[in-house]
């Protein structure tokens, strides 16, 4: 029997009303797992930073999902736009930084394309040893409650190592969390909170492995 590795992330929080409950929830699962935020969303009130402090110190790690989320990287090109969606997130992440400075693009519902990135972000990136990721499970959490888990399973099923993007976000995964776990456990799977070089494009000041329809030309 072949054991399927699953990490699990959260983009677009913290969210208060949401991302608690997600804390729990993983909590009693005894899971540990990123959660990429938005920058802006760090703004808003002090329950979100509340809530990303109180991940970071049950064991998740925090990672840069931008400042703004609104456009890709790849679709606004200049220095002045990556540098702002990159360091405004991370200074207000802060001490909750992890020690690789992880960042994942914004795909623009979850597409991998030459969008994620501009030239001038890929040099960034490089430049500040950021660890970039992507992932390479969307099951659509935010846009088909309805199918959302099933699409999870399946994609999990059909792969080695599956890093899932799921959204703590009001409609995204929280109700049937719990019920993807128990399908997830019933698979026999194993958590992990590392990601694989197959979706690691920059770690340690290098190029890991970055596919050339990534980065706009």
């Amino acid at each position: 029997m072949i054991t399927r590795r699953v990490t699990l992330t959260f983009d677009n929080g913290p969210i208060p009303g949401v991302t608690e409950h997600v804390l729990d929830i993983l909590a009693q699962a005894r899971i540990l797992s990123t959660f990429f935020v938005i920058g802006r969303n760090l703004d808003k009130s002090a329950a979100a930073v509340d809530l990303m402090r109180r991940g970071h110190t049950a064991g998740h790690w925090i990672g840069n999902h931008t400042l703004s989320h609104t456009v890709a990287l790849g679709d606004r090109p200049e220095l002045d736009y990556a540098v702002s969606e990159i360091e405004g997130a991370q200074q207000r992440i802060g001490s909750c930084t992890h020690s690789e400075k992880l960042f994942r693009p914004y795909g623009n519902s979850g597409h991998l394309g030459p969008h994620l990135l501009s030239k001038v972000a890929l040099d960034h990136l490089v430049t500040h040893h950021y660890r970039t990721v992507t992932w390479n499970s969307v099951p659509g959490d935010w846009r088909d409650p309805e199918g959302w888990v099933d699409r999870c399973v399946a994609q999990v099923s059909s792969q080695a190592w599956s890093v899932v993007v799921l959204h703590d976000i009001e409609g995204g995964c929280v109700a049937r969390l719990k019920e993807l776990l128990h399908r997830l456990d019933d698979l026999g799977v194993t958590y992990e909170q590392d990601f694989p070089d197959s979706v690691t494009l920059t770690r340690d000041g290098k190029i890991v492995s970055l596919p050339q329809g990534y980065v706009i030309d």
